[in-house]
């Protein structure tokens, strides 16, 4: 028996004509590339606005929520861009457009940054993210609701088309994710990978246009968005970061810890060492020795307070000074550095041999965890821009210290806090966890400079050996001197027990580390 009410299957929504099977495989394609864009725009801004304004929650916060703020605009945007017409044209013309303005992020990043530095870290990190990447993603947002819109060929079979563009988009989101995790941001210039990333796009849209959207207006908005990136990325091409008026670059290079400068002066012929273009140590080649206070304060306050130097795990090697003069002295050192890539530039640039001590690739606190030797010294010097990491910051971490540790010995940590600043909660925490876990706690520095935390399972604490300053370079001595004598105290009305469940450092601490990096990045400044 026939039904009275016969079933229809309703035509392609578009209205238009289905695409044919090669342009539907395209438009897969476009779905891949635009959600790997997406994630590398996403991972690969954070590391661009570091340099500037750290790598601290505030900033990874500000840019995965620009990017979610876009995503959610850029979806709903190119629902309703679609639903008025269908044609592809517009999409890659989008694309295109994201391309543009990716080129645009490398031109404008370092001047927009140093207009926002005056701003508190939270106001100015997600200022510039919205400023430099919520354009490009905005726009590569579109893609998905627009594809499915085309693809679809019946209401029948539109969860199909949703679930397979989705699956095909996060496919991509996983492909760019691993290789800006895993191979770009350690081998390639940020810059050059967010050039390629816009260059990869405009290739997609251009390619759409050669084949299947050649006409007069879409050629002509194709040549001008082309031109506008050329004229973009030539500009970017020397806004590269910091260099020194009356110096040269003598080497530069990404890591998977940031971008990594050695610029040297002429006269005199000192060598900077930089990550992220704030300064890490400053190293005179005629004499072999760094001009900084910090890099003699760590082995000197080791050797004050302790009987003896005969084993020594430094954790963080920088450029390798201080490793390098406790071996020379005799003493057997540990060194591990999370940062492969500094090994080669200390062996280059700053007259390391590794071989004096020996060397484990890897985390502090993995190591702190896993070995089973007894020291006399630790010494923690590691550094993320302008802060120590927080796993090597907290009482369950001190602890790990403390069970490597002979019943003699001492650690030394290099830190950045400003006891001037009233209620530094840096400070006054450091101090409250490492006496939560040391008898003895003793803090040095001189104003303006870095500090230097003493912790000990000596009781009490009395320095044992006096420095020698003939060692320290001239440039340093003066500070040195200051920094041994000056004995510091903190507020302890501020500041908690740091543990790893709670450690509030980075939010607390937000003024004194605002303050820091303006200082470091515009000291470093065209």
């Amino acid at each position: 028996m026939k039904n009275k009410h016969p079933v229809t299957v309703p035509q392609a929504p578009s209205g238009q004509a289905a695409p044919c099977r090669a342009l539907r495989r395209y438009l897969l394609f476009t779905a891949c590339i635009a959600g790997a864009a997406i994630m590398i725009v996403e991972i690969l801004g954070a590391r661009m606005l570091a340099p500037y304004f750290g790598t601290s929650h505030f900033v990874w916060t500000a840019q995965i929520a620009v990017t979610l703020a876009a995503l959610a605009l850029g979806y709903y945007a190119g629902g309703r861009l679609v639903d008025r017409s269908a044609r592809l044209g517009r999409l890659y013309l989008a694309i295109l457009t994201a391309s543009v303005a990716l080129v645009a992020t490398v031109a404008v990043r370092q001047w927009l940054a140093y207009q926002l530095l005056p701003l508190p870290l939270p106001a100015g990190s997600l200022l510039a993210a919205v400023c430099l990447f919520f354009i490009p993603l905005f726009l590569l947002a579109m893609t998905g609701p627009f594809l499915v819109r085309v693809v679809a060929q019946s209401l029948s079979v539109v969860g199909g088309t949703v679930g397979r563009i989705s699956s095909i988009s996060t496919l991509g989101s996983f492909i760019g994710t691993a290789a800006i995790g895993y191979l770009l941001i350690p081998l390639v210039p940020n810059s050059s990978t967010m050039y390629g990333t816009a260059a990869v796009l405009a290739l997609v849209s251009g390619i759409y246009f050669l084949f299947w959207g050649r006409t007069r207006r879409a050629m002509a908005g194709v040549a001008l968005c082309l031109i506008a990136g050329a004229g973009l990325g030539w500009y970017g091409l020397s806004v590269d970061g910091p260099r020194l008026p009356a110096g040269e670059e003598l080497y530069r290079g990404n890591s998977s810890f940031g971008m990594i400068q050695v610029l040297q002066t002429r006269q005199p012929p000192y060598r900077y060492y930089l990550t992220d273009f704030l300064i890490q140590n400053v190293y005179d080649p005629a004499f072999g020795k760094s001009t900084v206070m910090f890099t003699y304060m760590l082995e000197d306050l080791a050797r004050a307070y302790t009987p003896r130097l005969d084993d020594v795990l430094c954790i963080g090697m920088g450029i390798g000074i201080v490793p390098r003069e406790l071996a020379a002295e005799g003493s057997r050192v540990d060194v591990v550095e999370i940062n492969p890539a500094v090994v080669s530039v200390a062996r280059a640039w700053f007259g390391l041999d590794t071989g004096a001590f020996t060397l484990t690739l890897g985390d502090g606190r993995w190591f702190l965890n896993r070995t089973r030797s007894k020291y006399d010294a630790v010494i923690l010097d590691a550094f993320v821009g302008d802060g120590s990491p927080s796993h090597l910051m907290s009482r369950e971490a001190f602890e790990a210290v403390r069970r490597v540790l002979k019943p003699d010995g001492a650690m030394v940590i290099n830190t950045f806090v400003d006891f001037d600043a009233p209620g530094d909660y840096m400070g006054a925490s450091l101090y409250k966890t490492l006496s939560a876990v040391f008898p003895s706690v003793r803090i040095h520095g001189v104003r303006g400079a870095n500090t230097l935390f003493v912790a000990s399972l000596r009781s009490p604490l009395t320095v044992l050996h006096e420095p020698d300053y003939t060692r320290v370079h001239p440039n340093a001595v003066h500070e040195v001197r200051s920094a041994f004598a000056r004995s510091l105290e903190p507020e302890l009305e501020t500041g908690i027990v740091l543990t790893d469940d709670y450690n509030p450092v980075e939010y607390y601490d937000a003024a004194n580390r605002e303050k820091l990096r303006r200082m470091l990045a515009t000291s470093m400044r065209k």
